[in-house]
């Protein structure tokens, strides 16, 4: 999304189309992601970068797209290091923000493989550890267990990475935080997607293969529309692949269910928003995720998503 959004406006809209996927069988995504700030009192002045905007590649079109902000700022788009569109939100003194990021996305499934996606560095660069991705010594010995079983399989190794961690762990949102790295999660053996991306990543990168964390959206399978939060999982290059995305949450390769919105080495590089504030008092934080399928007209429409 090139260009600069005029500064200063009450209810400013950033908005992309692009060519609709043809000759296909496809399916239609109604997006509604609306994140809420409350300040008590007011901030004097808010930074955030949001990461919100997903791009096109194959097996994603995306065919409308906008963000809208609720009070007067000044919004800036840029890309980041890794091809990410973002914003940049700056406003004050201001007491409460919503940010709605909403569209429409035609995907179609892939078998999992990224292509044609805007590569900004070697793969290699995605061996680099973080503070999140981190692997202690008892997750370093089931990676190179997995490894040494699988040889030269690199795909068997990372479907048998996302099985393991699959059993071992628990989908459980209340003992874990934005904060959590990946060996914390490993040693409560609880955690959300987030959590289960941060894993995956470090056994695979312990295993030599790099891994990436991937934000996004996806349909749920169970019917449910409204979530609490968007979702996470991880990508891991193959040889003669190229980039593979695997869903350890609900272990699986992705699908046309997933809509791929930002990368990075963990998830402070794809977090959806991103910031800081100066003066202020307690920060209150809401978000609310709406994901359904949508008709040809982009009406949405009941859901009927297959259990993967």
């Amino acid at each position: 999304m090139p260009g600069t959004s005029p500064g200063m406006t009450s209810s400013l809209a950033v908005a992309i189309r692009a060519q609709p996927l043809t000759a296909r069988s496809t399916m239609r995504l109604r997006i509604h992601h609306t994140t809420t700030y409350r300040y008590e009192p007011p901030a004097t002045s808010v930074i955030q970068i949001l990461r919100m905007t997903p791009s096109s590649h194959d097996g994603q079109y995306v065919a409308e797209w906008q963000i809208d902000v609720s009070t007067d700022t000044k919004l800036d788009t840029h890309e980041d290091a890794f091809g990410n569109v973002t914003h940049v939100l700056s406003c004050g003194p201001v007491g409460d923000i919503q940010i709605t990021a909403e569209g429409l996305i035609e995907t179609h499934d892939t078998g999992g493989v990224l292509r044609d996606a805007d590569e900004r560095f070697p793969a290699g660069m995605f061996l680099r550890s973080t503070d999140l991705t981190a692997a202690n010594p008892a997750m370093a010995t089931v990676a190179r267990q997995l490894r040494g079983e699988a040889g030269s399989d690199t795909l068997g190794f990372l479907h048998r990475l996302m099985s393991e961690i699959s059993e071992h762990m628990t989908f459980d949102e209340d003992p874990t935080n934005s904060g959590t790295s990946a060996a914390e999660a490993f040693s409560l053996k609880r955690g959300v997607c987030q959590d289960y991306a941060h894993i995956f990543i470090a056994g695979a990168r312990t295993g030599g293969v790099p891994a990436r964390f991937v934000s996004g959206h996806f349909l749920r399978s169970d019917g449910t529309v409204h979530q609490e939060a968007g979702h996470a999982w991880a990508e891991a290059y193959v040889p003669d692949l190229g980039w593979v995305g695997f869903d350890p949450a609900n272990c699986i390769c992705t699908t046309e269910a997933h809509v791929r919105v930002a990368i990075g080495l963990d998830y402070l590089g794809a977090a959806p928003v991103r910031g800081t504030r100066y003066g202020g008092g307690t920060e209150t934080l809401s978000v609310a995720v709406k994901v359904e399928q949508a008709g040809r007209g982009g009406q949405s429409q009941s859901q009927s998503q297959r259990q993967s």
